[in-house]
């Protein structure tokens, strides 16, 4: 019996013995390599408009390509980077969640009476540290716009895997954003009108805005005016002008970005920022604060927190301000305050035109704490 041929080996087992329709030798282990190649470098795609995600063999990495389901033009990724990217951010959720779960787990029942024996953070503010903001005037210094100033604050967010961006510049008191802002909310009852008029205005891309206060009471037309000649004296104001027989007030508005800012809703924010470290001032208190927070969290969705500030010892206080509309925002701050792992009483929106009875009826409808200008100390002087 003539037995079976023996099995190919080295060269042989590679052969030229197979060929194409051309009569073209062909290379088995050639095609063998491509193949894998191929498998491992299919180029993918995902619409961004619909979700819809295929493989594409025909174009290259990095081209454009319209979906094949809505036609939308889609990038086209190699299959290795967009594994990696959806790893990254598998990952970067799971981290996230776990944080919310800790978050919310209850403490243990002798946490609270336990001492610490792990060392401070680093620039961490402690409770029997000196205060070295205590004799400071905190409505004129540079003093808070500082990165030691700040470092309690970013070292609470480092600690979370939450990254914290500050503009220190934004803390600086020593300018007169802040006093405008403490004049306007005052007296907001009075000056809220001249506060729409000019933000109004800007929206419009007018220069100007002319306010006649002949119909006003006396005392009202003359702290309006008196107003508006103190914002001018601050170069709030390019220009302004009293028509004393009209009791007309003529202005002219600035086109500098950071006073059209004040104006767009930057006075309360301001406000706000100076109720909070004035109240912790006078009590005695080390804190650390900071105004425009950018925040990032590990899957890199990035929030802005209005103003914060940290007590020693205690969590951060974190007012969202709003000079106009925020029912469409009330969502957004939930999941926020759920995701830094805030206390309902910690996380307050402080809203320009609400009533003290909204105010309230809010706070009992979400887990969020609303006040309003009237309300905001009385808040600030339970929490701390």
């Amino acid at each position: 019996m003539q037995g079976l041929p023996a099995p190919e080996c080295g060269a042989a087992a590679w052969g030229l013995k197979r060929r194409d329709l051309a009569g073209r030798p062909i290379r088995l282990k050639t095609i063998a390599i491509a193949t894998v190649f191929a498998f491992h470098t299919m180029p993918i795609y995902r619409c961004n408009q619909c979700g819809f995600i295929s493989e594409e063999s025909t174009a290259p990495i990095g081209s454009q390509m319209p979906c094949a389901r809505c036609g939308t033009a889609s990038t086209v990724f190699g299959t290795v980077f967009y594994v990696e990217k959806l790893l990254e951010r598998y990952f970067a959720a799971m981290r996230e969640i776990k944080a919310l779960q800790q978050a919310e787990s209850p403490a243990p029942a002798d946490e609270s009476d336990a001492v610490s024996t792990s060392p401070p953070q680093r620039g961490a503010a402690r409770e029997d540290a000196p205060n070295a903001l205590q004799d400071v005037n905190l409505h004129n210094t540079s003093l808070l716009a500082t990165a030691e100033q700040h470092a309690p604050l970013r070292d609470w967010f480092a600690a979370r895997q939450i990254e914290a961006r500050f503009d220190y510049a934004l803390a600086d008191t020593s300018g007169f954003f802040d006093d405008a802002a403490r004049m306007v909310g005052d007296n907001y009852a009075l000056f809220g009108e001249l506060m729409e008029r000019v933000c109004y205005a800007y929206s419009k891309s007018h220069s100007w805005v002319n306010l006649e206060l002949a119909q006003l009471a006396q005392r009202d037309a003359q702290s309006i005016n008196a107003l508006c000649r103190q914002l001018y004296s601050h170069t709030f104001f390019a220009r302004y002008h009293y028509q004393k027989p009209e009791k007309i007030v003529r202005l002219t508005l600035q086109t500098a970005p950071a006073v059209r800012q004040f104006f767009d809703g930057g006075w309360l924010e301001w406000y706000a920022f100076m109720a909070l470290i004035d109240h912790l001032q006078q009590r005695g208190q080390n804190f650390s604060c900071a105004r425009g927070v950018k925040v990032v969290f590990p899957n890199e969705d990035l929030h802005e927190l209005d103003v914060l500030c940290l007590p020693a010892g205690q969590a951060p206080i974190c007012i969202e301000c709003k000079s106009g509309e925020f029912r469409r925002d009330i969502d957004k701050y939930l999941r926020l305050r759920k995701r830094l792992g805030l206390d309902k009483s910690r996380f307050i929106l402080c809203a320009a035109d609400l009533t003290e009875e909204q105010a309230a009826g809010l706070s009992a409808m979400y887990d969020l704490s609303f006040v309003n200008l009237q309300t905001l100390g009385a808040h600030l002087q339970r929490l701390v």
